[in-house]
């Protein structure tokens, strides 16, 4: 048999499988009970430790102006 069969072979049977598991494994980890806090402090970052708020002269918009 040669390579290129046999890493097919592979990838179509246990490659697959363990892919499949892994998949599986980081689902259960992402929605797992407590991540919805930290995932929540994770994403507040950005807006921690702000020491003045923009300037006036900002282009930038509120979320109300958009």
């Amino acid at each position: 048999m040669d390579t290129y069969s046999l890493l097919r072979q592979f990838a179509d049977s246990w490659m697959l499988l363990a892919l499949f598991v892994f998949f599986v494994g980081v689902v259960i980890w992402v929605f797992r009970p407590g991540s919805g806090a930290k995932d929540r402090e994770i994403g507040n970052i950005p807006f921690r430790n702000e020491d003045k708020p923009a300037p006036a002269d900002s282009p930038a918009k509120t979320p109300k102006e958009a």
